[in-house]
């Protein structure tokens, strides 16, 4: 497998594992995480211009995508119930999502982030269980509650070398 910045030509394929990604979370009870069509081609396209979307390559089919950025996220400004484990510069990752029948994908580009930056951030919803599996697999630390900018709640995790 292989990790590229995302190109314009990907969008429908970004597009579709987000499709398929909100889908995959309904049906596994987690549906309130990506709704109204969140992430759609606008934060897409946002996340393009920041220069930090990615796509998993597998062969010429994209397997996963997500968002990559070192830099402050301001949502993680306040954290509740704990605390980061440092206060060094980080990465953030968000919109990690993976193929339909796929496997090891989120762990693949987890480990892509953490060989650039050895100080990652990244928060999921509560009921999202298979990412919060995923982030203890490869060894992000639960930190506390953070708090988006419509103030939903996410679990804060960090992983530091």
């Amino acid at each position: 497998m292989q990790i590229r910045h995302t190109k314009p030509e990907d969008i429908p394929a970004v597009l579709a594992l987000y499709e398929d990604a909100r889908r995959f979370m309904a049906q596994n009870g987690n549906p309130n995480q990506w709704i109204g069509g969140y992430p759609g081609r606008d934060q897409l396209e946002a996340d393009l211009a920041a220069g930090g979307s990615y796509v998993c390559t597998d062969g010429d089919k994209i397997v996963g995508t997500f968002f990559f950025i070192v830099g402050e996220e301001p949502a993680y400004r306040r954290i509740e119930d704990g605390r980061w484990l440092n206060d060094r510069p980080y990465g953030v990752v968000h919109r990690i999502t993976a193929a339909s029948g796929t496997r090891g994908i989120a762990s693949f580009c987890l480990d892509w982030c953490f060989s650039r930056w050895d100080n990652i951030r990244i928060d999921t919803h509560r009921d999202n269980i298979p990412m919060q599996r995923a982030l203890a697999k490869n060894g992000y630390q639960r930190c506390g509650t953070i708090y988006l900018a419509d103030g939903s709640a996410r679990i804060a995790f960090q992983k530091e070398r």
